[in-house]
């Protein structure tokens, strides 16, 4: 008998919930007794001026216990017993402070904290940080001269996602629009400020400060992407103050930072189970001594899936992501100070996933259906990764180098076309081919009238990059920093296609196509890059001029089909393109707390080797303004944006909906405008006994063509002056509300995203062209046992609405449903 969620999806019997009963009770009255005779510490940690300071490490000495400031500056020990403790604060960058508190009873015992700027000692760490993160470790966000934001380790830890899709995290962040595909992110598209979203080839992505798609520049498209579960921060930067980071520059930038090495002996064992056979597990230990520090991290997930395939078979996957770091450091008083790390990572993947929609019809009636023609679809993918990272700083200058290699292989072995016809085309106008929709759902069909491609694909990636700090206090004050970076990356396609039969519900090897005989091709990318940016400031006003240079030489070398030991190419396309990239950003510090900010940079995107001497790279003027207000419980932060594309790309793929060619078209002019806005707000109802942090962000986006045109490019097509690009809501909600009261947690999460167009057009939304609006609930609690363990619980999609995601790569896709996790997490 099932007593919760929908009968087979949630595996919990009345006898064992019956039995869970007994520790419940045990649990609530620990909780009880607990609070009777314990206080709660909480406070705030400022910067000068009373500027939260959000990371920074709060430790009660002796009872080993530690919290992290939020993006408000707030702490929070609640279950503390009566007695004499020694508060130590720290962030690099910052002195180190203690406090002594005394609490004599039960309670709320408040602190407030401000943490001068460090000594010279610590002031390597800080340094680092800023060239090798986008917010400089997240001390300096409110600082920057334009848009950024830090997802930090406390609220991915908050959340209880049990998938950790990436999707959802960046929803809390303003200026992102994201395109759910499979509901787990295990590919996602994200884009911002009107850039496109498909498979995330219009932003930066990086990991450490490093490029993290398999061929950032041959072939951005990420089928592999950082698994954001393992990450401690998110960092998200847009505007005029991301143009170090190329060598996308039209939307922005984003920066997954995998868990830092401890600084003493530190070990986490996190393991959630849900529906449908799901389960996670995370483990990480680590420590460090005087010169050298060590840590080694493992991320595993799979499931069954949610949706149902016709036959019965999983629609689930299973993934491993392993990580170990090792560094090596003198002391940090050293005339030269020096830091060595090496990092190594795995990942590996294999998922029953499909490129295979429903029709509408079907949707209305089964949205979790999958249909019987996508049996044998299975992505295996897997991606190594090595770096190894020098920074030593003298005086006044730091040189920071990385050497990095990245290899993505992966196969994508899934259903392409039926009778002839692409799966896309059958299912945009399933009345025009009924026999062709009738096969894909299990009737027998012709001798080898399924066609099953092996996406067969290598990645490679491959760079050195540094950067060289100077920090002068002449002129009013500088800070500048010189950077290159030599890179190398490339996708060799050895692709094939299987023909099947479909007889009673069961897809049959009717013939095996040779290697190479879909797509045998190779693409190559050599680019170098450059930049140089500054910060001076004068008083209150802060300027960040920059400048970056990229030139890019790409080369596609085609081979003739089946020609399996390529003897020669068959055909050989080439282009080039450099290009000049300013920035200027400002900033004014109109008050306390208050800071006015703006910006104006060149956007681009380079074509890709896909692209022949006709095809422009994507160009664009971007522009913004804001304002950050900070105060005690409160931090908002209001941006408008307009990019004015001159040519804007779209690029054939298979996830887009298209023949996964790779060729890439012009546009023409696009305007793209809107606004941000986020706030973070803390309630202490009940004399503070109770804790109420909310968070909320808007988005509103506008993105327009500018000219007629007709295109090939099949999501276009006819587009006439004034049309809105596809993909791109309109608006955009996120709140998130917490609570807490001694060792209980709880929050409350809502998102909603406008109906999208899935076509460019015009005028009212039709229902088949355009995805749902959702309005999707979320909801998480944590109970702390004692101080080291925690049992955690979250469900997502609370409500259990279906809804419309997407319209490609084939037919209609099913966001993610109810769905339930339990876990438990023991900290050292």
């Amino acid at each position: 008998m099932t007593v919760l969620g929908r009968p087979g999806r949630l595996h919990i019997t009345l006898k064992q919930l019956i039995g869970m009963v007994p520790v419940l009770l045990t649990l609530v009255a620990g909780a009880v007794e607990a609070q009777s005779r314990s206080a709660t510490v909480q406070g705030r940690v400022t910067a000068e001026g009373a500027a939260a300071l959000a990371g920074v490490s709060v430790e009660m000495v002796g009872a080993d216990r530690r919290a992290v400031s939020d993006n408000l500056g707030r702490f929070r020990f609640s279950d503390v017993r009566p007695g004499s403790y020694s508060l130590r604060f720290s962030l690099i960058g910052r002195t180190v402070l203690e406090r002594q508190i005394e609490v004599d009873g039960p309670g709320v015992h408040e602190v407030e904290i401000e943490l001068d700027k460090a000594p010279v000692g610590l002031e390597p760490l800080l340094v680092l940080l800023d060239r090798t993160r986008l917010t400089g470790g997240g001390h300096a966000t409110a600082e920057i001269a334009g848009s950024a934001h830090v997802i930090g380790e406390q609220e991915l830890e908050d959340r209880k996602q049990l998938f950790d899709d990436v999707h959802q995290l960046l929803r809390s962040v303003p200026g992102v629009h994201v395109q759910e595909e499979d509901g787990y992110g295990l590919r996602p598209n994200i884009g911002m400020r009107g850039a496109g979203s498909d498979r995330s080839a219009k932003i930066t992505v990086m990991e450490d400060g490093v490029l993290a798609a398999p061929a950032p520049y041959a072939a951005p498209a990420a089928y592999y992407f950082p698994v954001a579960g393992r990450m401690e921060a998110i960092e998200v930067r847009k505007g005029s103050s991301q143009v170090r980071h190329g060598p996308f520059t039209v939307g922005g930038a984003v920066n997954l930072v995998s868990s830092s090495i401890p600084s003493d002996l530190s070990v986490l064992v996190d393991a959630a189970g849900g529906e449908s056979g799901s389960k996670k597990v995370r483990a990480r230990v680590g420590d460090s001594g005087t010169h050298f520090g060590w840590l080694l991290e493992t991320y595993q997930l799979r499931t069954d899936g949610f949706k149902r395939l016709d036959g019965g078979g999983s629609t689930g996957f299973d993934l491993r992501d392993y990580v170990a770091k090792a560094r090596v450091t003198t002391s940090l008083d050293a005339r030269v100070y020096q830091d060595l790390q090496f990092k190594a990572g795995y990942y590996d993947e294999s998922s029953d996933e499909t490129y295979l929609g429903l029709t509408s019809e079907d949707f209305e009636v089964t949205p979790l259906r999958r249909y019987s023609a996508s049996q044998k679809d299975r992505m295996k993918a897997d991606q190594r990764q090595l770096q190894v990272r020098h920074f030593l700083r003298f005086g006044t200058v730091d040189v920071t180098t990385t050497a990095y290699r990245n290899d993505v292989t992966r196969n994508w072995y899934k259903l392409q076309s039926v009778n002839g016809r692409s799966i896309a085309a059958v299912l945009s106008d399933p009345a025009a081919d009924a026999a062709a929709l009738a096969v894909l759902r299990g009737t027998d069909s012709d001798e080898g009238a399924l066609r099953v491609r092996a996406n067969n694909r290598a990645y490679e990636a491959r760079g050195i990059q540094t950067s060289v700090g100077l920090t002068t206090s002449a002129l009013g004050g500088h800070a500048l920093e010189l950077g290159a970076r030599f890179h190398q990356d490339e996708e060799d396609r050895f692709q094939h296609e299987d023909a099947f039969t479909m007889s009673t519900g069961a897809m049959q090897l009717s013939a095996a196509g040779g290697a190479g005989t879909q797509a045998n091709r190779v693409s190559r990318a050599d680019a170098w890059s450059f930049f140089v940016q500054d910060r001076m400031e004068f008083g209150r006003l802060t300027l960040s001029p920059g400048v970056r240079y990229e030139t890019i030489d790409f080369v596609r070398e085609d081979y003739a089909s089946g020609d399996a030991t390529r003897s020669a190419p068959s055909g050989v396309r080439t282009n080039d393109v450099s290009v000049w990239i300013p920035g200027l950003g400002a900033s004014w510090q109109a008050g306390s707390g208050l800071r006015l900010f703006g910006g104006v940079h060149r956007g681009f995107a380079p074509p890709g080797p896909g692209a022949d001497q006709e095809t422009r790279p994507e160009r664009s003027v971007n522009y913004e303004a804001g304002t950050r207000l900070n105060r005690a419980r409160l931090a908002v932060q209001a941006v408008g944006f307009f990019s004015d594309y001159t040519n804007i790309l779209g690029a054939e793929t298979l996830a887009g909906g298209t023949d996964g060619s790779g060729d890439l078209f012009n546009g023409g002019a696009v305007h793209a405008w809107g606004g941000e806005f986020s706030a973070d707000y803390e309630m202490q109802p009940g004399n503070g006994v109770w804790r109420v942090p909310v968070h909320a962000a808007y988005t509103f986006t506008r993105a327009t063509f500018r000219s007629d045109f007709e295109s090939s490019y099949e999501p276009w097509g006819s587009v006439s002056s004034g049309d809105e690009l596809p993909y791109i809501p309109t608006h955009q909600l996120y709140v998130r509300s917490g609570v807490e009261r001694g060792p209980f947690s709880g929050s409350l999460t809502a998102n909603y995203t406008s109906a999208m167009r899935t076509a460019a057009g015009s005028g009212a939304l039709d229902t088949e062209q355009s995805t749902d609006a959702a309005f999707v609930l979320g909801l998480g609690a944590e109970y702390r046992v004692a101080s080291r363990l925690a049992v955690y619980g979250g469900v997502q999609n609370l409500t259990d609405a279906m809804y419309v995601v997407a319209r490609r790569p084939a037919g209609l896709r099913p966001g993610l449903p109810r769905t339930v996790q339990i876990g438990l997490r023991l900290t050292h």
